[in-house]
């Protein structure tokens, strides 16, 4: 797989995902630095990971915004988190500017482990590719979309639909 910044190729760290594989687990942290653990913390749910490049960026701005909507009418059973490599203090920031407290929002800053166990971590500016991923009830992922170009937003009703389809 492969992933540009303009017409730039980058170098990708880790390995790409597929459909049918255990959801690899990671650890994230959350404002005040706090350890989480998002497949184990929503374990039985399905569960939206988007992966995105910075908050403070247009269009993180909007995918982040648009799933938090997403959210507000989804029931218990589909968690949606937001995932990237900004300080968690940032993101706290960001959240209470904008209204998002539907999705959850992690930091991978610390250990870039969610990065590379998802093949979405960017070596040349240590933040990730925009990808989304579904985890099912099980523990499997039954959705995985890594997106080419940086600028470039997921298919939210896609997303949606295959979240939906992912409750069983």
């Amino acid at each position: 797989m492969f992933s540009k910044i303009g017409d730039n190729f980058v170098t990708l760290l880790g390995d790409d995902v597929k459909v049918g594989d255990f959801a690899p687990e990671f650890t994230s942290v959350i404002a005040g630095w706090g350890k989480v653990n998002p497949l184990q913390d929503d374990k039985g749910k399905v569960i939206i990971l988007s992966a995105v490049p910075s908050l403070d960026t247009d269009v993180c701005d909007r995918e982040t915004r648009r799933f938090n909507e997403e959210a507000s009418k989804l029931g218990e059973d589909i968690v949606i988190y937001t995932i990237s490599t900004d300080f968690p203090m940032a993101q706290k920031r960001w959240c209470g500017a904008t209204g998002v407290d539907k999705v959850k929002v992690v930091s991978d800053v610390v250990e870039a482990e969610f990065g590379t166990k998802y093949g979405v971590l960017i070596k040349e500016r240590r933040y990730f590719r925009r990808s989304v991923f579904i985890v099912g009830r099980d523990g499997k992922l039954t959705y995985v979309k890594y997106l080419p170009v940086l600028g470039e937003e997921p298919n939210y009703d896609e997303v949606i639909s295959e979240a939906k389809k992912a409750l069983g």
